[in-house]
C-alpha cells in the first residue's frame, strides 16, 4: 500500500511586515515566519549569509521559487556534480520553514470575534447559540477564541440559524 506523504510547500507570499513574512502553505494555512526569532534561534552571526536577513529591506526581496522562499540578493556557492563551483540564490527549504512557522491565518483572524460580538449583541450565551446552531458550547468557545478552524457550512449555520442573520460572502 502506498503512503500519502504530505510535504509542506509554500503556495504564496501573502504579506511582508518588517521581519515577519506571512505565507500560505499547501495545507491551506496562512503561517507566520518571524525572521527575528528564527535568526536568533539559529544564532546567526555577522559573518553568516543569513545575517543580511536581519535587514528588513533585504528580507523583503524574498521571492517564491519552486514553492519555497528564495533570495536572489543573497547567494551561496555550491559545487555541482562536475566539481564546478556555482552561485545559487539563498533558499530555505519549505519543510524547515513550516517547522519554524506559527499558524497565523490572517484571513480567518477575527471571525471568532465577529461571532462573539454578534452573540453578545443578540443577548445569547455560548450555550444558547450552540443549541440554536446545532453544535456544542465547547465548539463555539474554541471558535470565538480562535482555537479552532471552521467549515464554511458550519459558519453559515451559526450565523443564519444560531444568530438569525444573513451571511454574505464577497471576493475582491
Amino acid at each position: 500500500m502506498r503512503k500519502n506523504i504530505k510535504i509542506p510547500r509554500i503556495l504564496k507570499i501573502e504579506k511582508i511586515d518588517g521581519l515577519k513574512v506571512y505565507v500560505i502553505f499547501n495545507n491551506g494555512e496562512t503561517r507566520l515566519l518571524n525572521f527575528a526569532t528564527i535568526l536568533e534561534g539559529w544564532n546567526v552571526r555577522d559573518s553568516d549569509i543569513e545575517s543580511k536577513l536581519y535587514d528588513a529591506s533585504e528580507l523583503q526581496k524574498v521571492k517564491l521559487h519552486n514553492q519555497t522562499l528564495s533570495w536572489d540578493n543573497l547567494s551561496t556557492k555550491l559545487t555541482d556534480d562536475n566539481g564546478q563551483e556555482k552561485e545559487y540564490p539563498y533558499e530555505i527549504g519549505p519543510d524547515v520553514l513550516f517547522s519554524l512557522s506559527q499558524n497565523s491565518d490572517i484571513q480567518a483572524q477575527g471571525y471568532g470575534d465577529i461571532i462573539r460580538t454578534a452573540r453578545i449583541k443578540a443577548g445569547l450565551t455560548q450555550n444558547e447559540l450552540a443549541h440554536r446552531a446545532g453544535t456544542t458550547r465547547f465548539y463555539i468557545s474554541r471558535f470565538e477564541n480562535n482555537k479552532s478552524d471552521i467549515e464554511l457550512s458550519t459558519f453559515k449555520r451559526i450565523v443564519e440559524t444560531g444568530l438569525g442573520k444573513r451571511l454574505t460572502l464577497q471576493i475582491n
